[in-house]
């Protein structure tokens, strides 16, 4: 497997992003469920989940009935991925990869790929829609979604957060910069390499990848989301998240 920072960084934490990624208020309540709906019936479907973690998209878009490979590069989140899914009995095929060199995937053999909260994270962003790009079948789906480039980045140099619960309050300082810098996931004192890319760079990428976009969705805060978790306030008025659906 090509070991990038991504691929290094991601398999360093270890269980410390299982442990996060199950605790996750704004993933549980909202990330998930939002794109779950978005991806709307997927029964009978091939879906490749794409930087999978621990497998929760995974296990749920089996029980509604997809076709389901699970890809990531962290061996330790797939081997809990694995494992889950062999205790509930879910068909689901497990591989761990760098998302830019999905070899033993066929070319033109998904009807989806899913990359939740992942796009921003791998180091190789060209060489990962090129992959998706690849695997899909002609007509096939890409859904994702990424942290807002608008309203998310580094919180200190770039795009930063000020207040708390409903008063909180997005700050962009420099939506260009920085690029790239290292912090920790969570709880985790384990660093990651974090990324912020514009928006033009996603698009720029997607058109030289030859995938077309069909749809965008800022996905808003709900009142009974906003109610679950103080985190989620601000997103009533400000969308921290970006889903795109595109099309090979």
């Amino acid at each position: 497997m090509r070991r990038d920072s991504s691929t290094v960084g991601w398999n360093g934490l270890g269980d410390d992003w299982i442990a996060f990624a199950q605790k996750n208020e704004s993933r549980i309540h909202f990330i998930l469920p939002n794109m779950l709906q978005y991806l709307g019936d997927v029964r009978g479907k091939a879906l490749l989940d794409l930087g999978c973690g621990e497998g929760g998209y995974a296990r749920e878009l089996a029980r509604r009935g997809a076709q389901v490979w699970a890809v990531d590069c962290a061996e330790r989140a797939i081997a809990y991925a694995s494992e889950r899914a062999q205790q509930e009995q879910l068909a689901i095929r497990h591989l761990v990869r760098n998302s830019s060199d999905l070899w033993g995937l066929e070319s033109g053999s998904f009807d989806v790929v899913l990359c939740s909260m992942m796009l921003m994270d791998c180091e190789d962003l060209e060489g990962t829609l090129r992959e998706i790009a690849r695997v899909l079948r002609p007509g096939g789906l890409l859904c994702a979604s990424v942290l807002h480039p608008c309203f998310n980045g580094h919180y200190e140099l770039g795009i930063g957060r000020q207040g708390e619960g409903a008063e909180r309050q997005v700050v962009v300082r420099n939506y260009f910069e920085p690029r790239e810098w290292s912090a920790p996931v969570g709880d985790s004192a384990t660093p990651v390499v974090w990324r912020h890319r514009t928006l033009e760079e996603y698009v720029k990428s997607f058109v030289r990848c030859g995938l077309t976009i069909v749809d965008l969705w800022e996905p808003r805060a709900t009142a009974e989301q906003a109610r679950l978790a103080r985190t989620m306030a601000l997103l009533d008025r400000v969308p921290l998240y970006l889903y795109w659906k595109l099309q090979k």
